[in-house]
């Protein structure tokens, strides 16, 4: 394992650079601190340590170290999980007073290194706080503690007509804390809008102990500065965030779904608008898969949308998800989408699926949401979420094809492919590297250029996945000087001892 961990260092970057000079002057745990820590916490499961008042094997410890891709390995000794939030404001107190640094966790299913210690920081996992406080099925707001999974919710608010506002692949195990934290986008934003807008109120424990309560349920509250906005896409870097209140929207009582192989790319963009035009008030979803992605979902078995006749000369696919209120009156407008496109006198696409009951409704966005777990299994991602034009996503991907392909590397023993899917309704393309390892000769072809690449385009270089460790080098890319200037002042006026998820977000 430390081999591993000390190759990471030299791949990923930003373990080569000390992320700053307060991270380098905190404490590692010691025994005395599990010590405490066992009397703050109110069962002994929630205490997990290698130390020896506890001796905990390492390899338990290792869910938690490591991030699921495999790339960014911690050394933390200690993994604590507290049931109330009283109990994570006696654990953060202890740890500013003591310096020691602290990284909060929720279903570890990040892409950037945010929720893995970079070094031996306390990992504060909010996996014990599962409680739903409260859901008022009139209004559709739902308080909950921040560790309920996304999955557990929706599961919670569906016998009352109600859906969570946000949707993503690793619902299943993702957590609603890590969702605000990191301002996750995912499959609804479309329609539903980000969580700055969804959430309506934050309890968050801030980095001296004391708990700030803005838990609120009101849809309008415009008394002074909205704080709660801070902790929205923080990563855990100026609070923890225990509680949330979000506005869950009403179920659609219909919805459906259709895949449209396009024969080119150019045709997305007029499809969109198309589809805008057409479907309207409806639309809920629009989502791009490029042909490489495709035959890799397809290859992994997560379905397979169209026949071999239907795919053949496709450059790319287009999912489009509707929700309403009438099913009669949905499907009549995809009917005449799917029909005025395909009678065109130059058609947009060359042929469309519409989904004909649940099972296939599902078994599309599967092969979409499949996307990701597809790419885990050909190789090693590296993961590059960014906005950029919509015009300009194929660019992105074949200039960052031919880039690799010019300095060799774009062979099957080292990158085996090179794709890109993503989000069309809000510009967002996860531009993904397969490799067969994580090497520093395929980081350096690929970072500064992809980043400068978004910067020329006026781009971010994080849509919805965040900074983490991984980009935090990258920030000024996307944010200028005196951006970052005031995102520091902010950190230093929240967290002056650097205790809050130390390298992440800010060099």
């Amino acid at each position: 394992m430390s081999r591993l961990w000390h190759w990471s260092r030299r791949c990923s970057r930003i373990f080569t650079r000390p992320n700053s000079s307060l991270a380098s002057q905190l404490n590692s745990v010691t025994d005395a601190d599990v010590l405490h820590f066992s009397k703050i916490l109110s069962s002994p499961s929630s205490v997990l340590s290698i130390l020896p008042s506890i001796s905990t094997s390492p390899e338990e410890l290792d869910i938690y170290n490591n991030d699921w891709m495999g790339k960014y390995f911690g050394k933390s000794t200690t993994v604590l999980k507290p049931k109330t939030t009283e109990e994570v404001s006696q654990i953060v107190k202890w740890c500013n007073d003591k310096r020691i640094g602290i990284v909060p966790q929720g279903g570890n299913t990040g892409l950037v290194g945010g929720s893995v210690p970079l070094r031996d920081e306390v990992i504060l996992s909010l996996s014990n706080m599962t409680q739903v406080r409260s859901f008022d099925p009139i209004s559709g707001i739902l308080v909950t503690d921040a560790g309920c999974i996304l999955q557990s919710l929706t599961d919670y608010v569906a016998p009352h007509n109600h859906i969570m506002p946000l949707d993503l692949g690793a619902k299943g195990s993702c957590q609603i804390g890590g969702n605000v934290s990191t301002n996750a986008g995912g499959l609804r934003l479309l329609r539903y809008g980000s969580l700055h807008g969804s959430v309506l109120g934050l309890e968050v424990v801030l980095p001296d102990g004391s708990i700030l309560d803005q838990l609120t349920t009101l849809r309008k509250d415009n008394t002074g500065y909205d704080l709660k906005q801070l902790f929205i896409g923080a990563e855990g870097t100026l609070g923890i965030i225990t509680g949330v209140s979000i506005l869950t929207p009403p179920a659609p009582q219909a919805s459906n779904n259709v895949i449209l192989a396009l024969p080119r790319f150019e045709n997305v963009l007029p499809l969109y608008k198309t589809v805008k035009r057409q479907l309207s008030e409806i639309l809920s979803a629009f989502e791009f898969i490029d042909r490489t992605a495709y035959d890799l979902a397809v290859k992994h078995g997560q379905g397979r949308a169209l026949s071999e006749e239907e795919v053949e000369g496709a450059e790319c696919f287009v999912l489009v998800e509707t929700s309403g209120g009438r099913r009669e009156h949905d499907e009549e407008k995809l009917n005449d989408l799917l029909e005025s496109l395909l009678e065109a006198e130059e058609p947009l696409i060359n042929t469309g699926v519409l989904a004909q009951n649940p099972a296939q409704f599902s078994s599309l966005w599967a092969l979409r949401e499949g996307v990701t777990e597809a790419v885990s299994k050909e190789g090693k991602a590296y993961k590059y979420d960014i906005s950029v034009p919509l015009s300009t996503f194929k660019e992105c991907v074949d200039l960052t094809r031919e880039r690799l392909r010019s300095k060799g590397l774009l062979n099957g023993d080292q990158v085996k492919a090179v794709i890109g899917y993503g989000h069309v309704g809000d510009g967002n393309l996860h531009l993904n590297v397969i490799a067969k390892a994580y090497t520093p000769e395929i980081q350096d072809a690929l970072e500064p250029f992809v980043f400068e690449l978004v910067a020329s385009h006026r781009g971010s270089v994080s849509a919805e996945h965040g900074i983490g460790a991984m980009k935090t080098h990258a920030l000024h890319y996307s944010k200028d000087e005196t951006s970052i200037a005031w995102m520091k002042k902010i950190k230093a006026i929240f967290d002056p001892n650097g205790i809050m998820n130390p390298g992440k977000v800010l060099e």
